[in-house]
């Protein structure tokens, strides 16, 4: 029996997910949560083989949580479900060691052998939504250009995001205008949308 945690803030979503998958006679769901930031505590507490996370979670997103169970060395694989096609997901999904990535709207059979594939070790990708990130190419933006887009998405002001990064305001600055110059975008708000639409930051 492959036992599933299931992780997806839509209430009526996780519940009939939850009740397809356990139609199957070798899959078990032995936890249901509706935040990110849940999942590590539900992971230590039932030790699924399996952790089928939605990528858009209050507390934390599923990319998040599957870098922080990455980085503790959580035995179970991880499978991400999408309704966002963002190419840079895909990229750093796999980064944080998600074996399975697949459209949140694909039929329960898929997500079924989708879950029995990473459980024997395998990957499991949805042709799109790879297609889609080949097609997109590298995340063309440095770590810091990231972090700094990430501050202002949240509407930290530039002052702020100085004081927090210990740089100076014409440092933050220049890191804006680099990014700018990468995305072809001229101000900000246009700049941090089209990182976040690609899944970049």
């Amino acid at each position: 029996m492959i036992r599933i945690l299931l992780a997806d803030d839509e209430h009526l979503i996780r519940g009939a997910v939850a009740a397809l998958l356990g139609l199957e006679p070798d899959l078990e769901v032995v936890v249901e949560v509706g935040r990110g930031d849940e999942v590590a505590a539900a992971v230590a507490e039932h030790d699924p083989d399996v952790a089928v996370l939605d990528i858009d979670m209050p507390g934390a997103d599923g990319l998040t949580v599957a870098e922080r169970l990455n980085e503790a060395g959580a035995r179970c694989a991880v499978c991400m479900l999408t309704s966002l096609g963002r190419p840079g997901y895909l990229r750093r999904a796999m980064a944080a060691g998600v074996r399975g990535f697949i459209a949140k709207d694909a039929p329960t059979e898929e997500l079924a052998a989708a879950i029995r594939k990473v459980h024997a070790g395998g990957r499991y990708l949805d042709a799109e939504l790879a297609a889609s990130a080949m097609a997109a190419g590298d995340n063309p933006l440095t770590e810091r250009e990231r972090e700094i887009l990430r501050l202002l998405g949240a509407g930290t002001e530039t002052a702020r995001i100085a004081s927090l990064l210990h740089l100076s305001e014409g440092t933050v600055r220049n890191y804006l205008s680099s990014a700018m110059a990468k995305l072809g975008e001229s101000n900000r708000v246009a700049v941090v949308r089209t990182a976040q639409e690609m899944g970049w930051i």
